[in-house]
């Protein structure tokens, strides 16, 4: 696709339409990195979806499976999950089926979370303790590299999740890759004056709303209008539309992480997404792309 970003050369890389592809990298570097943002998803987007053979924790899982939550609160939340997350990768079912099931999904877990009276002070220790990883690159730490040359070039990296905000954080935080450039939207939780979680904050934020809908009042987007140049990353038909505040795009490429169930959702992601990364843990070719935008 790209001499210069050898990365698209690796064989988890599809792309529908190269000639296309090659132009939005091309506009993305002469457009310059004053004009470039990247909004991203965390959950198996900057998280690893699996690592050696196991699935990895998301934020809801993190918290889900921890030792503050009781075997009964365990096993409702897995119940859930069971009945839940097929309705939502399932291929054959349509948005507006979809979304009220999802509030629904989402708002049966936040209630059992309430009920286990988690405590503020316990969830450094309950991410220090989970499997939860960030998507690593050809050197160790790919996630180190992205955040890095982010911050170092002050690209605005805006973080939108479905998932537990507070837990987000926190495993950004223990990566010691928090930096000021970062923005994070997402589901946080509400604590009492002793710290206990009674509540979670709105608007809540599912799968597939994640647009202007609940982005009203941040602003955010405003202020970075001249930030008209967009990399886009996500894992889910949802997180197409997590650029809709952002008020005159000029280019934008959106880059999938096809990690599970890939030969049935193959094709909707081709059609969808301009670069597709098929069952690939790394940063890799984020980084190569990125690197070669960057290039003075």
């Amino acid at each position: 696709v790209c001499l210069q970003v050898p990365e698209l050369e690796k064989a988890t890389v599809r792309i529908r339409q190269p000639e296309r592809v090659r132009g939005i990298i091309q506009s993305l570097r002469e457009q310059g990195v004053a004009k470039l943002q990247v909004i991203s998803d965390f959950d198996m987007t900057l998280s690893r979806f699996g690592c050696n053979g196991r699935r990895c924790p998301t934020s809801h899982n993190i918290l889900d499976t921890s030792r503050v939550i009781s075997e009964d609160g365990k096993k409702k939340l897995k119940d859930l999950l069971h009945y839940y997350y097929p309705i939502e990768i399932d291929p054959n079912r349509t948005l507006e089926e979809k979304c009220p099931l999802m509030v629904e999904w989402w708002t049966k877990a936040h209630e059992l979370l309430v009920q286990q009276k988690i405590h503020k002070g316990d969830i450094a220790q309950i991410v220090r303790e989970s499997e939860a990883m960030l998507r690593y690159g050809h050197r160790k730490d790919g996630f180190k590299e992205f955040f890095d040359q982010l911050h170092k070039n002050n690209i605005p990296l805006f973080i939108f999740s479905a998932g537990v905000g507070d837990i987000l954080e926190e495993i950004i935080r223990q990566a010691n890759v928090f930096y000021s450039n970062v923005n994070v939207v997402s589901n946080y939780m509400g604590f009492n004056d002793d710290g206990v979680l009674t509540h979670f904050k709105g608007p809540l934020i599912h799968t597939y709303n994640k647009n202007n809908t609940v982005l009203q009042g941040t602003g955010y987007f405003q202020q970075l209008s001249t930030r008209t140049s967009i990399i886009l990353l996500g894992d889910s038909m949802g997180d197409l539309t997590m650029a809709d505040g952002v008020p005159s795009v000029e280019n934008i490429l959106k880059i999938g992480f096809l990690n599970d169930k890939v030969e049935e959702r193959r094709r909707k992601y081709l059609d969808s997404y301009d670069i597709v990364l098929e069952s690939d843990e790394t940063l890799d070719v984020v980084n190569g792309i990125l690197r070669y935008i960057l290039a003075e």
